[in-house]
């Protein structure tokens, strides 16, 4: 793919009407506000990446657009153009030592964002500068056609729009960074097991969420919690009756899912996954979406390693596009 517009063109335009002077007025407002309550602190190089996920969004993206250009980087694990222009991305944000924030959003978790932006295929970057929303460009480009627009974003953020950026702080890192005291993740992940094995599968998914609500990235409490519920799920199923409905009407997605979630626990991975895409392929608006987010679930049980997981996301992608 080559880049789709190189040019800034967009912010340009965006600057010249009045939701510019807005967007500029509710940035000083915003800078202002954070100066009265003694300014924001400096961060360390690696707070500068930032993975980005739906519930975060305006937090992390919208939030902070009124005090640094964010820069988002849409990208997919089994997207081969992503790995080249991720990492050179990444290594520019750091070099511009806080001039704009680099968010990351995995499209295969994040659809919803995707659809929000209308991009159209991977990888695509944005910026969203004073909760004003910019096309950058889509597809990899040369590193010197990216910092020509990255260069552009900043002048106009600043001359525009006022932002100067976010203030880095070299010597912080992780080093620097107050240690975070371990949690009672044995013990809790002991009893999510007792749980399991004694047949409590709300016990177990419980246990998992205590963990979780302490450490949401913990692998293990996640992968758990993905069997776990999933166990929960077909516990309560005839088989017979689900297999028969899902049988009987292709097009009944919600009969899908159940009969997806009874392959993957007979061990079919390939058959489950077949299934939801075939789903996502067929259908639209909530019904596509809930196939399509049971598919994601699913994919947390096997875990995002096993090729039969990128060969699906793989999949996935093209039936949503």
């Amino acid at each position: 793919m080559q880049p789709r517009n190189m040019s800034m063109s967009g912010v340009v335009d965006l600057a010249a009407v009045k939701a510019a002077g807005e967007a500029k007025a509710k940035a000083e407002q915003a800078r202002a506000e954070a100066a009265r309550q003694g300014g924001t602190a400096a961060v360390a190089p690696s707070a500068l990446v930032i993975d980005v996920d739906e519930a975060g969004f305006e937090l992390d993206v919208l939030q902070r657009s009124a005090e640094v250009p964010v820069v988002i980087d849409f990208w997919a694990e089994w997207c081969e153009p992503c790995k080249q222009l991720g990492p050179l991305l990444e290594r520019l944000a750091v070099e511009y030592n806080g001039r704009f924030l680099l968010a990351k959003v995995d499209v295969d978790a994040n659809q919803m964002l995707m659809q929000q932006f209308g991009i159209q295929g991977i990888p695509a970057v944005f910026a969203v500068v004073a909760g004003q929303a910019l096309p950058l460009f889509q597809g990899a480009a040369p590193e010197a056609q990216i910092r020509q627009t990255l260069d552009q974003l900043v002048q106009v953020a600043e001359e525009r729009f006022g932002l100067t950026g976010i203030q880095v702080d070299p010597d912080a890192g992780p080093a620097a960074a107050a240690p975070v005291p371990a949690g009672p993740y044995d013990a809790l992940l002991e009893a999510a097991m007792s749980a399991l094995d004694a047949g409590d599968l709300a016990g177990a998914v419980q246990a998992y969420k205590n963990v979780l609500a302490d450490d949401p990235g913990h692998p293990e409490a996640k992968l758990g919690l993905a069997q776990a519920e999933l166990l929960q799920r077909v516990q309560a199923m005839d088989p017979a009756e689900v297999r028969k409905k899902a049988a009987d009407d292709p097009a009944d997605v919600a009969a899908q899912i159940a009969a997806a979630d009874l392959d993957l626990v007979g061990g079919h991975v390939q058959d489950a996954f077949g299934r939801l895409v075939d789903a996502v392929r067929r259908t639209a608006g909530e019904d596509r979406d809930a196939a399509r987010l049971r598919l994601l679930e699913l994919f947390e049980v096997i875990g995002p390693e096993d090729p039969r997981v990128t060969t699906a996301r793989q999949a996935l992608a093209r039936a949503l596009y």
